[in-house]
């Protein structure tokens, strides 16, 4: 099955299984393109071969520029936009409305009825006290009216506390101005949103009861929102606080511009690497909190000798590149590697400036070399 494998005694082909063919003298149709190891690691190859095989050299260079560096990246909502929803009082649920996990809500918007005895007490006073405020009801609960009296003054203030009251037990700004412009006590409190975003959370259904403090829901807006990367070793220096990183999304190959803020100062506790902490504004909803995003950022400059990433074989255990040592001779050579920027890998150790090495064609003379190296 490869006609190059030769041996000098019978026996079985090591790279297919098969019984290997006897070749006498005179038989040159199946020798002539046969490569030479004169030596451990030496593979020699004729010209016909190398033209054949479509083997190329390139050189070792010296080179320099700015790299780019590419990090695997979670989309993650801003936790300075996550709102968690509860009230200050117990009671229980009348009904909700449209408030399922992912639904995008928008601020004000009524998530649920509830009702409380505490609430009806507490409007029950900002609505007295409101109305002490403005003789007739004809200025507002602030008492801003230039004509306004000392003990007015102190009405609108006591008005002013009682609304605070209202909006610590968690009645929105809305309800609480329907009641200074109806003058009545309502029986029910609305549970809004207090921004416009996407439910994430839900701890509520009709019927519930409820204590003080109870969330009831969490809203995310993800107008803007976060990108945690995860940086191994140096690779997190690359990550300097408003430096500049494109953001790529696998499956659809969109691009996004986002903005190094931090690094967080903890590991991750399942990657054990360091997070870039990167923002970005998410017009349209692109992003969503979980997806997974490549994260490309530029390095600091740098240099180095580099060939061609094809010039490389990778064996698991090593690397190693056929240098040419001599016309149409190659030598097998372990090298050490660095950085990668394009198509070009940084080589530490193993070879110098002017080497020539096989960039194309190196797999076909790697197994040449061990197809000898087995039959020796």
């Amino acid at each position: 099955m490869h006609p190059s494998y030769h041996s000098a005694k019978p026996g079985i082909a090591p790279d297919c299984g098969m019984e290997l063919v006897p070749v006498y003298e005179g038989d040159v149709a199946a020798t002539q393109q046969m490569p030479a190891s004169t030596e451990s690691g030496l593979v020699h190859i004729d010209p016909a071969t190398r033209q054949l095989y479509g083997i190329t050299l390139a050189t070792v260079e010296q080179t320099s520029g700015r790299g780019n560096l590419r990090v695997y990246g979670r989309v993650a909502a801003d936790e300075s936009r996550v709102f968690h929803v509860d009230l200050g009082t117990e009671g229980y649920v009348k009904d909700t409305h449209a408030d399922a996990v992912g639904d995008h809500v928008s601020k004000n918007q009524h998530l649920a009825t509830v009702y409380s005895p505490e609430f009806l007490s507490l409007a029950g006073g900002y609505l007295s006290a409101n109305e002490r405020s403005t003789p007739g009801n004809s200025h507002d609960a602030a008492g801003q009216s230039p004509s306004v009296t000392a003990t007015q003054s102190q009405n609108a203030s006591g008005a002013q506390a009682r609304a605070d009251r209202l909006r610590n037990a968690g009645m929105s700004d809305v309800q609480i101005e329907e009641i200074r412009a109806n003058q009545k006590i309502p029986e029910d409190v609305y549970v809004v949103s207090p921004t416009d975003g996407f439910i994430i959370a839900r701890e509520i259904s009709p019927g519930m009861r409820f204590e003080r403090h109870t969330e009831l829901y969490t809203i995310a807006d993800l107008n803007h929102i976060w990108i945690l990367a995860d940086a191994f070793g140096k690779d997190a220096l690359a990550f300097r606080s408003g430096s500049i990183a494109q953001i790529t999304l696998p499956d659809t190959g969109e691009h996004f511009v986002a903005r190094v803020s931090n690094v967080l100062p903890e590991l991750n506790a399942t990657t054990r690497a360091l997070q870039p902490r990167l923002e970005l504004s998410n017009p349209g909803f692109h992003l969503r909190p979980g997806m997974f995003v490549d994260v490309d950022v530029s390095t600091a400059p740098r240099e180095g000798l580099t060939i061609p990433s094809d010039a490389i074989v990778n064996t698991g255990l090593s690397k190693r590149v056929y240098v040419e040592i001599g016309e149409n001779t190659f030598q097998a050579r372990v090298v050490e590697t660095g950085w990668t920027e394009g198509d070009r890998v940084q080589i530490v150790r193993g070879l110098r400036k002017g080497d020539k090495v096989v960039s194309s064609g190196t797999f076909l003379i790697d197994s040449e070399s061990r197809m000898h190296q087995a039959g020796e």
